[in-house]
Formats: structure tokens, C-alpha cells, sequence
């Protein structure tokens, strides 16, 4: 039996991560837990201080696939290089043909880049473009395969 699991992204905005993320993964805001209208009132209900109401984010799959992403506010930033990232599929994955893959992973570059990663690396496999390292905003790196 497998166990239901969320990625948490620690950073410095959680907001603006949230909406670039948001558009990274075609994911939308969480819905606020069962029986609260919204999330500041589940965080009233549960006494979190009026003025930490900002230092988090939360995304879901729209469809219920993927897992939830939580944005979460610290005070540190990034200084290393990740040991875990994700890895945003836009292409479809290797499994697709590398003819339809690389466009789609080009236009998703793009999309991106516009909305606030920066491109660190583009990687080949067998002499031809495989995937493209990326930074988000606040630095995490991710491919898009």
C-alpha cells in the first residue's frame, strides 16, 4: 500500500513561489480545509498569529494526481545545490518521441524563463538536446524533460 505524500519548498515568498509554481505544474490554490470558508479561518480557528498568515502557500493537482506543494516562509536562503528536485514533464518524458518531446520542453523553457526561472544548463543525449536545468525565482533548481 502506498502512503500519500506533499513536497514543502522552503523560501523567502511563498506567495510568489506559489504563483510561479502555480504555473510551472498547472496547479491551482488549495481549497481550505473541510468545514472552513477560507484558509484564514482555519488559521484563526487554530490560533496562528494574524501576522503569520502570509509565511505559507499551498497548491494541489487540479485532477488529483500529483502531490500537494506547501510554500513555506524562512528566514535563510538558499546556499546549495538541491538533492532533490522535481523533474516538470512538459515534454511528456523520454518515453516520448525526442521530435514531439524537445518542442514541447523548448516552449515550456520559454513560459518559464518568462515567468521568472532563469536557465543554468541545457543538457544533450546521444548529440542531441535531452532536458534543460532551470533555477525558479528564489534559486531551487528543476529540469524540464
Amino acid at each position: 500500500m502506498s502512503t500519500s505524500w506533499s513536497l514543502t519548498i522552503d523560501c523567502a515568498h511563498p506567495r510568489a513561489m506559489a504563483v510561479f509554481w502555480a504555473t510551472a505544474l498547472g496547479y491551482v490554490e488549495k481549497p481550505p480545509p473541510a468545514g472552513f470558508a477560507d484558509r484564514e479561518a482555519w488559521l484563526a480557528h487554530h490560533g496562528v498569529p494574524e501576522e503569520e498568515w502570509d509565511d505559507g502557500a499551498y497548491l494541489c493537482d487540479p485532477e488529483g494526481h500529483g502531490p500537494d506543494l506547501s510554500l513555506i516562509k524562512v528566514p535563510e536562503p538558499k546556499t546549495v545545490k538541491n538533492r532533490l528536485h522535481l523533474d516538470v514533464r512538459a515534454g511528456g518524458g523520454r518515453e516520448t518521441p525526442w521530435e514531439t518531446r524537445w518542442p514541447r520542453v523548448v516552449a515550456a523553457v520559454e513560459r518559464l524563463t518568462a515567468a521568472g526561472a532563469t536557465v543554468l544548463q541545457e543538457y544533450e543525449l546521444q548529440g542531441r538536446p535531452d532536458h534543460v536545468l532551470m533555477a525558479d525565482p528564489e534559486g531551487h533548481e528543476f529540469c524540464v524533460v
